[in-house]
């Protein structure tokens, strides 16, 4: 391809996935499937299932049509290929030509059956289905979560692409394409995973993600996972009514200091290290009485004379932890992207230190 063909094709590729994938700039700008189709879409607050009954099928619609798009594109970036003429086309750009119209039709077809009858055929209807009792269908399940859904009290969490919300009687998993619904009656939580990031595009402080499993005691409804941020644990347990089980002994770190702390403890613990000397006898730590003192505070992070940090001549008598809770309790909570790089006084002697001045007791 030459360089016009192969610019529209780095710039459609960076639109296609931006578009099926948006990011908070692309959200913000409009450019979204829901943005696109809000009138059609209605709104998600007066009636949550119908609108995601014409979410998803809209959502699907329009990405079957991005191949085609592409072809249209490159008919215009690359003339010289003839692609505005089927018949000249070479045989690989045929072959994509019809899947590009292929997929759409199959598309439209799909979405065609599943509006059919009111919605009866789509799959979020039938996943509904399941747990109507009865004497009743899918549309009693509907009106439900309708009505649970515009309470105040709902726990909501995640980007739109994989939203969690969580309402008196149901835990809903909204993702591109579908929702996983589950009766809180009927469900068993566990925690499976846990990943810590420890940097996010909203701040520098670290960041722990938990994986839970939604399993559902009805045979019929498959089990899904949801991902939340640990901060946002506890909110989520006060609004379910089963426990939470520990399956793969996780330590979840539900407030932000319990964050900083993980990763105070991992930075120190680069640190140089101070050699006790033989004839000192280590006490223990005065913060919580129940280890022996294993932080000495030693200026290495500038010159003696350079910098705001101070040399301390206080002897060991602090543990990790507790240091490690007494530099976040110094800092500024409105400003965590601040912790890492800023000074504290030492407990004892007033002394500036900053991290890399944290010495463990060897």
């Amino acid at each position: 391809m030459e360089s016009p063909a192969v610019t529209f094709t780095l710039a459609y590729l960076v639109f296609a996935v931006c578009f099926v994938f948006p990011p908070d700039e692309v959200r913000s700008a409009g450019l979204t499937v829901q943005s696109l189709l809000a009138a059609w879409l209605g709104s998600e607050d007066a009636a949550f299932v119908q609108y995601h009954l014409r979410r998803s099928t809209g959502t699907l619609l329009a990405h079957s049509l991005l191949p085609l798009g592409y072809y249209l594109g490159m008919c215009f970036a690359a003339p010289e290929k003839h692609l505005c003429f089927f018949y000249l086309a070479s045989k690989g750009w045929k072959t994509f030509f019809f899947f590009a119209v292929l997929l759409p039709a199959v598309t439209s077809a799909l979405a065609c059956y599943w509006s059919r009858k009111g919605w009866n055929n789509h799959p979020l209807a039938r996943t509904l289905a399941l747990h109507a009792l009865p004497q009743s269908g899918w549309r009693a399940v509907a009106s439900s979560i309708n009505t649970e859904f515009r309470r105040i009290d709902k726990f909501a969490t995640g980007a739109p692409g994989a939203r969690v919300i969580v309402t008196d009687t149901w835990v809903i998993k909204v993702t591109t394409y579908c929702l996983h619904v589950a009766q809180q009656q009927d469900i068993h939580l566990t925690v499976t995973d846990s990943r810590q990031h420890e940097l996010t595009p909203d701040s520098n402080m670290p960041v722990q993600f938990l994986t839970i499993r939604v399993a559902s005691i009805n045979p019929y409804v498959k089990a899904f996972d949801i991902r939340l941020n640990s901060t946002e644990y506890g909110e989520l347990r006060e609004k379910l009514r089963a426990p939470i089980s520990n399956a793969a002994n996780v330590v979840i770190h539900q407030s932000l200091s319990d964050l900083f702390l993980e990763t105070f403890t991992s930075l120190v613990e680069i640190n140089q290290t101070y050699p006790v000397p033989s004839t000192q006898e280590l006490e223990p730590c005065i913060g919580c009485m129940q280890t022996i003192a294993n932080i000495k505070l030693i200026k290495n992070c500038q010159e003696p004379n350079e910098g705001e940090c101070q040399q301390c001549y206080c002897r060991p008598m602090w543990c990790l932890t507790c240091m490690g809770k007494w530099f976040a309790s110094r800092q500024d909570q409105q400003h965590p992207e601040t912790w890492l790089s800023s000074q504290v006084p030492c407990p004892t002697c007033r002394a500036k230190f900053c991290i890399l001045d944290v010495c463990i007791v060897r």
